[in-house]
């Protein structure tokens, strides 16, 4: 039974030493990608300050760029973490590997010492002929024959065991020296870390000589931002009631009554629901709305970055992303709407069963009202102002409420 717990426990450890480096590796892919989301915002926020754009526009990038280094902190401490686990399962592992090799030595050397002892040939041949009868001389001679093999064995094992040692000690030495290289980076990225949100409280400084013009922009982007989602949700209370009111057609039934509750529901064919379940199946997976960007507002209610005592509102998210990129699609769908806000912002609308997605800020639109599109579709290109900024705002809702989009996305 002892000998089973051991086998158990030494599989236990390879596995987990086997299974670290594929984790590492992942980790060292999110690094990269983080690193490369850092670069991009680095430029982009270059760029800003040689534009000489308003201070609150390079708060948000400057916000942008930490919460990515934040990231690759939280990423690097995982690899440390891992590591360390690395590093203790290896020396284990040698723990182990030693007790066993210096029994097999003990017993190797007892067993050279019976062999000596016994290496006269004649007392091998008495020790035969000394038998009883045939039987008995029959296995003395399979004894002698399986002692030496054993020897053979045991002198393999120790062989095995001492190359086994070799290979831990080289991971431990590697995985030390990795350890350290991770630690000096996240030392690195610590203080750049620091220099960005001195650079912010230096904007905030800079910010604070000028409040009350800050706050009527504010208040004046809400104001926009309000009046939009208002259009956006009686937009989608009129198709909605379209909908249902041809559903109603096709079937022979009564449409639900305006001003009713059922009235701001999608009433769904079977086929509906099934595309409405695959959707909410998929909370939390959904690709972003872009190939590369990062969230420069979150979703909700939140303090301003500088004026705490000010809350802005965000029906969705803002997500910044390179100038003249393309909106994808982020699930497979119907477009319900393709909506003109402004010249220069334009909304798709795409229904996923009583789930909408939509996609806002658009210069201009590659789908049409009715087409079916399918999941990282282009759908159009986001808007670049004159600044080079490009921010597309996406929403999720489950027909007329609005749902926080980064519980969807694959963040």
């Amino acid at each position: 039974m002892n000998q089973f717990i051991k086998i158990l426990f030494f599989f236990f450890i390879t596995t987990l030493c086997f299974a670290q480096p594929s984790e590492q590796q992942k980790l060292e892919e999110r690094k990269a990608q983080i690193l490369k989301e850092i670069s991009e915002n680095k430029s982009r926020l270059e760029a800003e300050k040689k534009k000489e754009k308003s201070v609150l526009k390079q708060i948000s990038e400057q916000k942008g760029l930490i919460q990515l280094r934040q990231k690759l902190l939280n990423t690097t401490a995982k690899q440390t973490r891992l590591l360390s686990d690395e590093i203790y399962l290896t020396q284990l592992e040698m723990n182990k590997l030693n007790r066993e090799l210096k029994v097999l030595k003990e017993d190797y050397e007892k067993m050279i010492v019976k062999s000596y002892k016994s290496r006269n040939e004649q007392s091998r041949i008495m020790f035969i002929l000394s038998a009883e009868n045939f039987l008995q001389a029959y296995k003395r001679i399979q004894y002698m024959k399986q002692y030496a093999g054993f020897r053979k064995m045991q002198g393999e094992e120790i062989k095995d065991k001492q190359n086994k040692l070799v290979v831990a000690e080289k991971r431990l030495s590697e995985s030390k020296k990795e350890k350290e290289v991770v630690l000096a980076q996240t030392e690195k990225e610590k203080q750049e870390l620091e220099k960005e949100k001195q650079e912010q409280e230096r904007l905030a400084k800079l910010i604070q000589k000028d409040k009350k013009k800050i706050s009527a922009e504010i208040s004046k982007k809400q104001k926009e931002a309000k009046d939009i989602d208002a259009k956006i949700k009686k937009l989608i209370a009129a198709e909605i009631a379209e909908a249902n009111k041809r559903n109603a057609a096709k079937t022979g039934t009564t449409a639900p009554k305006a001003g009713t509750t059922a009235a701001t529901k999608f009433v769904l064919s079977a086929e509906g629901k099934v595309v409405s379940d695959n959707f909410k199946a998929n909370r939390g997976k959904l690709p972003w709305p872009v190939v590369d960007g990062y969230i420069s507002l979150k979703h909700g209610d939140q303090p301003h970055p500088v004026h705490k005592n000010l809350t802005i509102h965000n029906s969705g998210v803002e997500i910044s992303t390179k100038p003249g990129a393309s909106a994808r699609a982020v699930f497979g769908g119907e477009v319900l709407q393709v909506q003109v806000i402004s010249a220069n912002n334009k909304a798709v609308y795409i229904q996923h069963g009583d789930f909408i997605t939509v996609y806002l800020n658009l210069s201009s639109v590659s789908v049409s009202k009715g087409q079916k599109v399918t999941i990282k579709q282009n759908i159009g290109k986001i808007h670049t102002d004159s600044s080079g900024s490009a921010v597309i705002k996406f929403l999720v809702l489950q027909n007329t409420t609005t749902l926080n989009p980064e519980s969807w996305l694959n963040l």
